[in-house]
């Protein structure tokens, strides 16, 4: 217990100055959960055995000190000892496999009664998520936060737009790869609300490290209002100083690449922008979403992401005061 608690208090240490938890080690999903069992299973019997291996290295170099070794005693007791030691040794892995049968079983057991479904496609080096209806056709898309329902079976369809990805979020799941042209899916359910943050685990090129994913698991009637909110196209500005921004938006280079619903800005390359200041965090996890780091990744996103595609956007400051007020009004 101690040294679970050790573990998890190191894990908050490190992830504390993120939005979300990442910790394998606190599962709120059945599947993370069968994981993390399997994993404190194999750390005490691993630790277990050590132990013993040394001692028993200690002990025999202490017996080996007191007296002169009968030869003839001590190569029956050797075989004897090797003998028990490869019986228990394959009679441990026998089990070891057998748990980890179990488990991937069990990863795969959610019930699949009421699934909701939702497209996951990972980009260099960001997440594109869309949201389908097939009952009444809601379509709409988001990007780097991924929200799901409680208690909630999700089939999430992957894939790739370029390279291998592999989506994880340790606190609900394993790991899951994206092929381009192999579209796959994963079942995962949270029953814990909460903010759990997710990670690229394969090495997809100079940004890996920053395409991180917000999983953000809230309760039935929280997820239906926030469902219904982001059908909606971006309101229409008023203020005179978000009009000039909006203008700004569809005639700079933005509009080339992102959408906004609700006005001609329809490009598909990178991420929809209709409720962007409703994110938590800029450019898959590189910065808090603020003013400031907003301001700083339009002028000069390299700064923030070296080698991100998004091309830097030179605007006077009017220009870009206006463009942040429409930007932090897309709610």
């Amino acid at each position: 217990m101690k040294l679970r608690r050790a573990c998890l208090l190191l894990t908050l240490l490190f992830t504390s100055g993120c939005d979300g938890v990442q910790n394998a080690l606190n599962p709120a999903g059945p599947q993370a959960g069968r994981i993390a069992g399997l994993s404190w299973f194999m750390l005490i019997t691993m630790s277990a055995i050590y132990i013993i291996v040394v001692g028993a290295l200690l002990f025999a170099l202490y017996r080996s000190r007191r007296r002169e070794p009968n030869l003839e005693v001590h190569d029956h007791q050797l075989a004897r000892v090797v003998v028990v030691a490869v019986g228990a040794t394959a009679t441990f892995l026998v089990a070891l496999f057998v748990l980890d049968l179990m488990t991937n079983r069990a990863l795969n057991a959610l019930e699949r009664d009421d699934v909701f479904t939702i497209e996951l496609t990972g980009r260099q080096w960001w997440w594109d998520i869309a949201y389908g209806d097939t009952t009444s056709g809601v379509y709409f898309r988001t990007a780097n936060e991924l929200h799901i329902p409680v208690g909630r079976t999700i089939r999430l369809r992957l894939a790739s737009s370029d390279v291998i990805h592999s989506f994880w979020v340790p606190n609900l799941h394993g790991k899951r790869d994206l092929f381009p042209d192999h579209p796959s899916e994963i079942f995962l359910r949270a029953d814990t609300a909460g903010v759990y943050r997710g990670q690229c685990a394969e090495f997809c090129g100079q940004q890996h490290a920053n395409m991180a994913l917000l999983v953000v698991a809230q309760e039935q009637a929280e997820f239906r209002s926030w469902f219904a909110q982001q059908q909606q196209p971006a309101a229409v500005p008023t203020d005179s100083l978000l009009l000039a921004g909006q203008r700004v938006f569809e005639q700079a280079s933005c509009a080339l690449c992102h959408t906004i619903r609700g006005t001609t800005a329809r490009g598909t390359v990178a991420p929809d922008l209709t409720h962007f200041a409703s994110r938590r965090e800029l450019g898959a996890g590189v910065a808090r979403n603020t003013k400031g780091h907003l301001g700083g990744w339009v002028l000069n996103p390299h700064a923030l992401k070296p080698h991100v595609y998004m091309p830097a956007t030179p605007l006077g400051p009017e220009q870009l005061e206006a463009l942040l007020a429409y930007l932090e009004s897309l709610r």
